[in-house]
C-alpha cells in the first residue's frame, strides 16, 4: 500500500496558502474558542438539527477533553477569525500489530469558505499531528447522509473500510 509522506512536521501551527489565497492558521483551541467552534458544528444541515445553543455543556465538555490530555480540538483561522475545526484523539491499542491511531471527528469548515482546498489542508494538518504523536493510522467517522464529505475523504486517500454502529444512552 502507498504512504504518502508530507515534507514538513507540525510545531505549533501551520500556514496555508501562501500564494495570495486566504492564510489558514491552524492551532489547539482554547476555552475562548468554543463558541466559534459550536458556531461550525451547526452550521450545516445536519449540526443545526442536533447541535444546542447552550453554551455551557459545549464549555463542560472542552474542559473535560483537556482534561484527558489526548483528545484534542484544532481551530483554523483565516485573518484571526476561527473558520475550521476538527477534533483528533490519540488512542492507544492492541490490535493492528498494537497500531497507535488517530481518530478524527466534527471536521467543519465555514460554510462560505468550502469548496477552496482548506479541507485538503486541514487533513495535511490532521496527518501531521498524527505522524509527531506516533500514529500509524487515522480513522474517521461520518454520518452516512454526508457523500459529499464520503467523496472528498476517498480523494484524500482513505477507503471506507469498516461500518460503525452507535448505541444513545440517554443524555448526552
Amino acid at each position: 500500500m502507498p504512504v504518502r509522506v508530507f515534507v514538513f512536521w507540525l510545531v505549533g501551527s501551520y500556514r496555508l496558502h501562501p500564494w495570495g489565497l486566504p492564510t489558514m492558521v491552524f492551532r489547539l483551541a482554547t476555552h475562548a474558542d468554543v463558541p466559534a467552534v459550536l458556531a461550525l458544528l451547526r452550521d450545516d444541515r445536519l449540526g443545526v438539527t442536533r447541535e444546542g445553543t447552550e453554551l455551557g455543556p459545549y464549555l463542560a465538555a472542552f474542559e473535560r477533553m483537556r482534561e484527558e490530555g489526548r483528545n484534542h480540538v484544532v481551530v483554523g483561522e483565516v485573518d484571526g477569525v476561527v473558520s475550521a475545526t476538527y477534533q483528533i484523539t490519540f488512542i492507544s491499542g492492541l490490535s493492528l500489530a498494537a497500531t497507535r491511531r488517530a481518530q478524527v471527528e466534527s471536521v467543519r469548515v465555514a460554510s462560505h469558505l468550502r469548496g477552496q482546498g482548506i479541507g485538503r489542508e486541514m487533513f495535511a494538518d490532521v496527518e501531521a499531528r498524527a505522524r509527531a504523536a506516533g500514529c500509524g493510522l487515522i480513522q474517521l467517522t461520518m454520518n452516512a447522509a454526508r457523500t459529499d464529505s464520503a467523496r472528498f475523504y476517498e480523494g484524500l486517500g482513505f477507503t471506507a473500510s469498516h461500518v460503525g454502529f452507535k448505541l444513545y444512552l440517554g443524555q448526552r
